[in-house]
């Protein structure tokens, strides 16, 4: 491997760490077109790369989380079992069906969801929401909805390729009334089952390039490391705003990749 390979799978790796410490996000936003990009590699190739480093950022993430007792096990290993198989239906239904500018879109509203969280924290915007809406329903019960928003997640991820991590995080937060530290905490977990059933899947009909993914997975780990420290360390305000930033960067990486993928840049 050349030392511009190394370089760019570790930055593309530490990025991903990053990102899924704060929000439990996919590493496919980052790895993929960096690695795209910057050194060529095929977008087929590179998702396998992207799902081996999600599940060491997730592995990481959650035991980061789990030391400050933030992991709902139980009701997570639920949602995780159902994701897992409604994304294997997914994948089989998506079979010949065009995606182009669902992720344009789906990165907008990322991007729109980041700035709004920077400016108000997400405990405020959900009591906000709890004074418009009854979400008692859904809070009481939890594991039912949970895994029929698994279900949908699992689905949509099998159709589009994305992790469904912010989703996870989303769903968790405002529906199911999980505190943020442990929707994100959870979410991670969620998403090592789920990442690490996909690499299986991919894995099978196509090779991942080694060297890359070593060198992404050191970079993965040491940035999930230094996320989960950081964010089970701040208040649930703090780690808001760091989540809303996280969301505004993952909102431009998509939309440019979107627009790149689409031909339109």
């Amino acid at each position: 491997m050349s030392w511009i390979e190394i370089v760019v799978a570790i930055i593309a790796g530490w990025g991903a760490g990053i990102v899924t410490g704060f929000v439990g996000a996919s590493a496919a936003v980052t790895v993929v077109p960096m690695l795209a990009i910057f050194l060529g590699v095929s977008p087929y190739v590179a998702i396998g790369v992207s799902l081996g480093t999600d599940v060491v950022c997730s592995l990481v993430s959650t035991i980061g989380y789990a030391r400050h007792r933030n992991v709902d096990y139980i009701e997570g290993l639920i949602m995780a079992a159902a994701t897992m198989s409604a994304s294997q239906i997914g994948s089989y239904l998506s079979s010949g069906i065009p995606a182009e500018g669902l992720g344009g879109a789906t990165g907008i509203i990322i991007l729109v969801m980041g700035i709004s969280f920077m400016r108000k924290p997400i405990s405020t915007r959900v009591l906000d929401l709890k004074e418009r809406i009854n979400l008692s329903y859904f809070e009481r019960n939890r594991r039912f909805w949970g895994i029929v928003m698994g279900l949908i997640i699992g689905l949509i991820s099998g159709f589009t390729g994305a992790g469904g991590g912010e989703a996870m995080f989303i769903i968790m937060v405002f529906i199911l009334g999980y505190q943020v530290h442990i929707a994100v905490g959870t979410s991670v977990m969620i998403m090592t089952f789920t990442a690490l059933s996909g690499l299986i899947g991919h894995a099978l009909y196509a090779p991942v390039p080694m060297g890359l993914l070593i060198f992404s997975w050191v970079g993965g780990a040491t940035g999930a490391a230094m996320a989960a420290a950081y964010a089970n360390r701040v208040s649930e305000d703090q780690l808001s705003k760091a989540a809303g930033v996280c969301f505004v960067v993952l909102g431009v990486l998509m939309t440019i990749d979107q627009l790149m993928t689409g031909g339109l840049i």
